[in-house]
Order: C-alpha cells, then structure tokens, then sequence
C-alpha cells in the first residue's frame, strides 16, 4: 500500500504551521525582560528615594528663606519682629489691628506655607533672636535623617 501525504491531512496541516513564524513573545523572553524590570528598580529605586529626601529638605530651607523674607518686610513696616505669641501668623493678619505699621499680607496668596512634609513652621523669638523651625519628616524636636530638624534662619531685632 502507496502513503501519501494526501491520505493524511493533518500531517500535513501540521508541517504548514511549523513553518509560519508566530506572532508574540515567548515565556523566556518575558522572564528576561521581568528581570531586568527588577533590576532596575532595584538599583535606581533607592537613589531616587535619596534624591526625593534631599529635595524635601531644600523644599524646606527655601520656604523658611521666604518667611525669613516676609519677617524682614514686616519688621520694616513695623518696626519690629512679631512676637512669640502672634508667631508667623503676624505675616497673613493684623490681629485686630494690633499691630501699628502692618501692610501684609506678607506672604503670596495670605497663606502660611507647610514644610515639604506637610508640618508647620515653628516660629520662636525671645526679643534678641529669631529661628523659623521645621521639625522633619517626623515632626518630633530632633531626630537624624529625613527626621532631623531643618533649622531656620537666626535673625536679630527687638519688639
């Protein structure tokens, strides 16, 4: 008896998709590709999360320069330096026009600004100098790293 590839079909059928290339990717080029993905992440994750920190921290230190900025403003138009207890809050609003001299709002859109962290500023003044405070990443006094405190500017004046 004569066998032709004729009296079987689907051996034939079968040689013909052997020889179409297939559209795709198969699963070893996939697990290649995750890992280097996982690679990547790896090494340059943690660097950028560095960076991000460094940059909060210059965030901060340029905010407090604006405040120290507006205090200087302020202490112009009144001849003097908010006290304690008005705080920065002296640079948005003339308490009950308390304060002799105030033109402010001192600050862009009357608003107190936040740390890069999203804490408020300390304002502490006891009548010779003046220190506009973050307390960090933490918000606690102290602290190292993205939890240290980033301290403001020394200023002099009396009120």
């Amino acid at each position: 008896m004569r066998c032709s590839l004729r009296s079987f079909p689907s051996i034939k059928s079968r040689s013909k998709r052997r020889t179409r290339p297939t559209a795709g990717f198969s699963l070893v080029e996939m697990l290649v590709a995750v890992a280097i993905v996982g690679l990547l992440v790896g090494l340059v994750g943690p660097a950028a999360m560095r960076q991000l920190q460094a940059s909060r921290g210059n965030a901060t230190e340029a905010q407090i320069a604006q405040l120290r900025s507006a205090l200087d403003i302020y202490q112009i138009d009144t001849g003097r330096l908010p006290s304690e207890d008005l705080g920065l809050n002296a640079l948005v609003t003339n308490a009950g026009g308390a304060v002799p001299g105030w033109n402010g709002p001192y600050l862009r859109d009357g608003k107190l600004p936040q740390d890069a962290w999203g804490g408020a500023f300390l304002y502490r003044y006891d009548g010779d100098r003046v220190q506009v405070i973050s307390l960090g990443a933490d918000g606690q006094p102290g602290g190292t790293g993205r939890n240290a405190d980033v301290p403001g500017y020394a200023l002099g004046g009396k009120t």
